[in-house]
């Protein structure tokens, strides 16, 4: 097993997408402050962001609902990528996810957010509030908005993702 012992250090100018994006963001009552904070974020570095909610720290929603949002947004091709935001970020990834054309994926870190672009195509990065801070945020997004799918071996695997197989009928005795 590898192990990763260095820090990884961030080139902010270099990470930086060379075109103007269509982004949708979401959060539950959770990741509100993240999300407020990434959206002024996005519209600093040029692109447009469709604000899905929540707006309301203080009345308790349900995540499943705004990453479908998210999720119904990027689907359509309203927006190119998705931003979605709880307090760890795993419950709102797990209802995006639910839908067969998103490959969303939470990243804690640059390497994860770089990788889930090059190998597995994500559509919607998913965040945790509670598990990171502002600016770790802006490099993991940075890195994720800036960086091209590869394609190749890849290719084939993404698309399984899109058409999982079916299964199985049990035999009736």
């Amino acid at each position: 097993m590898q192990r990763f012992t260095k820090t990884l250090s961030i080139d902010r100018k270099k990470n930086v997408p060379n075109k103007k994006l269509r982004i949708a963001l979401a959060a539950d009552h959770g990741g509100i402050t993240l999300k407020t904070h990434l959206a002024a974020f996005l519209k600093q570095e040029g692109h447009d962001v469709t604000d899905l909610g929540t707006d309301d720290s203080g009345t308790s929603v349900d995540y499943p609902d705004f990453g479908f949002k998210a999720a119904a947004c990027v689907a359509e091709g309203a927006v190119d990528f998705g931003i979605i935001i709880c307090g760890t970020g795993i419950g709102i990834s797990i209802a995006a996810n639910r839908n067969p054309a998103i490959r969303a994926a939470l990243c804690h870190d640059t390497t994860t957010a770089r990788l889930a672009r090059e190998h597995n195509d994500a559509n919607i990065l998913a965040l945790g509030e509670r598990v990171l801070g502002t600016i770790t945020a802006e490099d993991i997004l940075r890195v994720f908005l800036a960086t091209e799918f590869e394609g190749g071996r890849h290719a084939r695997r993404v698309e399984k993702l899109s058409c999982p197989p079916a299964t199985e009928k049990k035999e009736e005795n």
